[in-house]
C-alpha cells in the first residue's frame, strides 16, 4: 500500500513519534509513507515526500512535527475537496492516516463520503476527544504545566502573591485541572462550570486566615464567571469557526486584587505547553498509535480513529469522535475540590 500521513491543527509533543512509529510499521508490511507538508494544506497542494527510514531516525525526542502543520478547512475553500482527492490520486495512495484533533479528523470523516480512505489519530493537548481515554500530547503538556505550577509556588511565597495562572483548555478543563491537581494549585477554573468569582476569593482569604500569604490559580482560558462569557482576544475566527480564546487569567487577577486586596500577578503559559519533548507516556501511546493505525489501514477499517480505553489500543467510528467534547466528569471535579 501507499499511506499517506499528516498532522493538523495544534501540535503537540508526540507527533514525532507517531509519524516515525507509521514509517517504521509501514515498512515492516511493505508500505510505503508519502508525508504531506503541513495538513490539509499541504493535501491540497500536494506538497509531500515519501518518507524513509532514514527520514524518521532520532525524531522520537523531538517535539512538534516534522511535517508541519495548519489549521487549514478544504471544505471552506473552493473547490479544496476537489483539490484533495486529486492530489491523493496523484500520488496514488491507498490510505490516509490523520493525526490531529475535532478538526482535522472531522475533515477525514467528511471525505469519506468523497471516497477518501482515511484512519484518525487522537492528538490534541486539550484531551477532549471522546472514545479514548487519552489524546496524544495531552500528559506531556501536562508535566509541562506541573513544573511550571511547582516554579511558581516558589515565588508567589517569597513575594506574598495570588499568582492565576492560565492554562490552554477551550471548552473543556482537563489540562487545568490535571496540572492544576499535580502541581498543588489552591483553585481550579474549568470550562465545564461557570465560576464565581467571588468563592475564589473567599478560598485565598481563607488562606490567609489560617497563615498562608501566597496562593495559586489555575484557570483554563476556556473558563467563564457566572456573570460573563467566555474571554477573547478578538471577534475574529479560524477555517473550523473557533475564537482565539485568552485574557481570563488578567480578568480573574485583576478581580481577585480588587476585591481582596491581594496583590496578584497572572502567568500565561501559552504555547510553552505544546513545545519540548514528549513524556515518556506519549512516546509510548504515539508508538503504539502508529502501529495500530497502519494495521487499520491494512485491514480497510476505514473512517475510523485509533483509540486507548484503559490499556487496550483499539478504534471507534470517527462519527463518534468527532463534533462533541469529551468533559470532564463531576467526580474528579470534587476530587480536586477536596484537596483546596
Amino acid at each position: 500500500m501507499r499511506i499517506g500521513i499528516l498532522t493538523g491543527g495544534g501540535d503537540s509533543p508526540g507527533c514525532n513519534a507517531a509519524i516515525r512509529a507509521v514509517v517504521r510499521r509501514g515498512i515492516y508490511g511493505g508500505h510505503v509513507t508519502v508525508g504531506f507538508e503541513d495538513g490539509w494544506l499541504g493535501v491540497m497542494e500536494g506538497r509531500a515526500r515519501e518518507l524513509s527510514h532514514n527520514d524518521v531516525s532520532r525524531i522520537l525526542f523531538i517535539g512538534g512535527t516534522m511535517l508541519g502543520t495548519s489549521r487549514t478547512n478544504p471544505f471552506k475553500i473552493d473547490g479544496g475537496v476537489e483539490k484533495c482527492a486529486a492530489s491523493l490520486k496523484d500520488w496514488r495512495i491507498d490510505a490516509l492516516i490523520t493525526i490531529g484533533g475535532d478538526d482535522t479528523n472531522g475533515v477525514a470523516h467528511r471525505l469519506a463520503q468523497h471516497g477518501i480512505k482515511a484512519v484518525g489519530i487522537p492528538q490534541t493537548i486539550d484531551n477532549d476527544i471522546p472514545g479514548t481515554d487519552y489524546s496524544l500530547g495531552f500528559d506531556s503538556a501536562v508535566n509541562i504545566v506541573m513544573g511550571a505550577i511547582d516554579r511558581l509556588h516558589t515565588t508567589a511565597e517569597s513575594h506574598h502573591r495570588v499568582l492565576v495562572v492560565e492554562i490552554m483548555g477551550r471548552d473543556a478543563g482537563w489540562l487545568a485541572l490535571f496540572g492544576g491537581i499535580s502541581g498543588g494549585a489552591d483553585a481550579i477554573l474549568t470550562p465545564e462550570t461557570k465560576f464565581d468569582i467571588d468563592r475564589v476569593v473567599e478560598i485565598i482569604r481563607k488562606r490567609h486566615s489560617i497563615g498562608k500569604r501566597s496562593s495559586i490559580v489555575a484557570v483554563a482560558e476556556g473558563a467563564a464567571p457566572i456573570e460573563g462569557m467566555q474571554v477573547t482576544q478578538s471577534a475574529e475566527i479560524d477555517a473550523f469557526g473557533h475564537k482565539r480564546l485568552g485574557g481570563v487569567g488578567e480578568w480573574v487577577a485583576g478581580e481577585i486584587q480588587k476585591r481582596s486586596g491581594f496583590e496578584t500577578r497572572t502567568v500565561i503559559l501559552g504555547h510553552l505547553q505544546r513545545g519540548g519533548s514528549a513524556s515518556a507516556f506519549d512516546r509510548i501511546l504515539a508508538s503504539r498509535f502508529g502501529v495500530k493505525a497502519v494495521e487499520m489501514c491494512e485491514a480497510s477499517e476505514f473512517d475510523r480513529m485509533v483509540a486507548i480505553q484503559g490499556m487496550n489500543i483499539t478504534s471507534v467510528p470517527l462519527a463518534e469522535a468527532i463534533g462533541t467534547t469529551r468533559l470532564v466528569p463531576p467526580d474528579l471535579v470534587r476530587d480536586a475540590d477536596f484537596l483546596k
